[in-house]
């Protein structure tokens, strides 16, 4: 079953950048840590990372993005290519790729510096081009937008979709949610949340924003990541809470994406919407138990 689901990811593609190293001294410069790098890694972040996420749960999966013509670019190209990811990159001879890199002393994350400029309008509309060409060959889509510029879109992307009968799985950021309008689930954080709705006073206060917020957007599901509370989904037919799956958190980064990566393959492979939210909560359990930007596989996810 699995093995027949075909899924898109669109997004804001990102290279992720780890210098690992040995912090022996303070700097006599300034009272920071000297940080001796020993081992470099790039791995793929943003809706690359999720793509990734898709691949490794064994579903056949594309990637439609945006990066610069520079070094960084060409490393995410060769990750893609090492990958079984089918690699639908724009190339913007004009603008360059967005960089996370962090500084790791002895496994803890000291520095995150990010490089990032918005693509340019004509190779985002040759992007909507190549989706709306791309739509055919694949069941569901995934919308992983981290408000970089590339998915200005958006709008366009879930009505195309939409019309042509696609599932659209929307990871949303910024401060208009009105762009998501008919998508098929929306899968916000509580601080994303809070920035559209405000500040709620309890769970029934919670879950009246939340299907508010549900029913303007004419969305058939809003699942609410919670961190260590877990999850809670908000639908027609009420709302329902899975608890977390209590393990130790080590990085968050990257947790996001694997749930709705996750999602995604259930939902694909026609699972219930509460299996599906199941598996998505139990992935992102395991996945914060991981260093960085990372990814969680079928074996783990169902012990077989």
């Amino acid at each position: 079953m699995f093995e027949k689901v075909r899924i898109l990811v669109v997004g804001d593609v990102m290279l992720d950048r780890y210098w690992f190293g040995d912090v022996n001294r303070i700097s006599p410069e300034a009272p920071v840590p000297v940080v001796h790098v020993g081992r470099r890694e790039d791995r793929l972040g943003g809706a690359a990372n999720v793509a990734r996420n898709v691949a490794a749960l064994g579903v056949k999966v594309g990637l439609l993005g945006v990066v610069g013509q520079d070094e960084a670019g060409d490393a995410v190209a060769r990750l893609l290519g090492e990958s079984t990811i089918c690699s639908h990159l724009q190339r913007d001879v004009t603008g360059s790729t967005i960089i996370k890199l962090r500084v790791l002393g002895r496994q803890q994350q000291l520095l995150r510096i990010d490089f990032e400029e918005p693509p340019t309008e004509a190779v985002l509309r040759d992007k909507l081009a190549q989706f709306a060409e791309l739509l055919p060959q694949y069941d569901l889509v995934v919308l992983s937008d981290y408000d970089k510029g590339s998915m200005v879109n958006v709008a366009a992307m879930i009505a195309a979709a939409r019309q042509a009968g696609k599932p659209v799985l929307v990871d949303p950021k910024g401060d208009n949610f009105m762009r998501y309008a008919g998508a098929t689930v929306l899968t916000p954080n509580k601080a994303e949340l809070r920035r559209i709705v405000g500040d709620w006073g309890g769970e029934d206060d919670l879950t009246a924003r939340a299907q508010r917020l549900r029913a303007d957007l004419r969305l058939e599901a809003l699942l609410l990541t919670r961190s260590e509370e877990g999850m809670t989904l908000y639908t027609d037919g009420g709302v329902a809470h899975t608890p977390t799956v209590a393990r130790e958190v080590f990085d968050v980064s990257g947790a996001g994406d694997t749930v709705i990566a996750t999602l995604a393959v259930m939902l694909g492979a026609s699972k219930p919407m509460p299996e599906a939210v199941a598996a998505a909560n139990r992935a992102g359990g395991i996945v914060v138990g991981k260093l960085g930007t990372a990814t969680v596989t079928f074996d783990e996810l169902f012990g077989r």
